[in-house]
């Protein structure tokens, strides 16, 4: 089982896709570390040199080979993903997709002094936000199986929301779930 989670840049994914990983058994991956391992640099520095572009070309080559991976896994995105369509197709088709939906105001408010983010490194940062929000969140919505409310709870509480999710839709049985130890604010422990 693949359980993809996509979102907006800050909205938790790899905060929530570790945590979810431990308590459901499975192995956790992050795209964008795996992207970071093939260039031998950050994005940051290839987005730079290199272009969106060509970033893209590389993120899709990525997401297209974890998800032919076997075995059990919870696969984080990075927040663009979702803009190339064979992407979308193929995390709809080889994997169970949340949506972590959060507003461009929550976002803003965890991401304000984040220096890390390409696509984030302009004069207003909430506007960018706004923007990508209203051109992304159809996209995730297309994309995801399930979306989750963000908003402010824990990361404890959001992994309970997902894993009560997919035990509702059958998909995890209750006895492969640890019980919840434990809670950091997902505004502690940035996507």
């Amino acid at each position: 089982m693949i359980i993809s989670l996509v979102g907006m840049p800050g909205g938790g994914k790899s905060t929530v896709g570790r945590s979810l990983s431990r308590q459901a058994g499975m192995r956790f991956v992050d795209s964008d570390t795996e992207i970071e391992k093939q260039l031998g640099e950050s994005i940051r520095s290839f987005f730079d040199r290199e272009g969106e572009a060509k970033f893209r070309d590389i993120e899709q080559a990525v997401i297209a080979d974890l998800l032919q991976r076997s075995g059990d896994i919870v696969l984080a995105t990075g927040g663009g993903a979702v803009l190339r369509e064979p992407n979308r197709l193929a995390l709809r088709q080889s994997s169970t997709v949340l949506y972590l939906r959060s507003t461009p105001e929550e976002l803003f408010r965890r991401l304000r002094h984040d220096t890390q983010r390409p696509l984030l490194q302009v004069r207003d940062p909430l506007q960018k936000l706004r923007e990508l929000y209203a051109q992304r969140d159809p996209l995730y919505r297309a994309t995801a199986h399930y979306t989750i409310e963000v908003g402010r709870p824990s990361v404890a509480t959001l992994v309970n929301m997902v894993l009560m999710q997919l035990e509702l839709a059958g998909l995890i049985s209750a006895e492969r779930v640890a019980a919840t130890v434990g809670a950091t604010r997902l505004d502690e422990a940035q996507d």
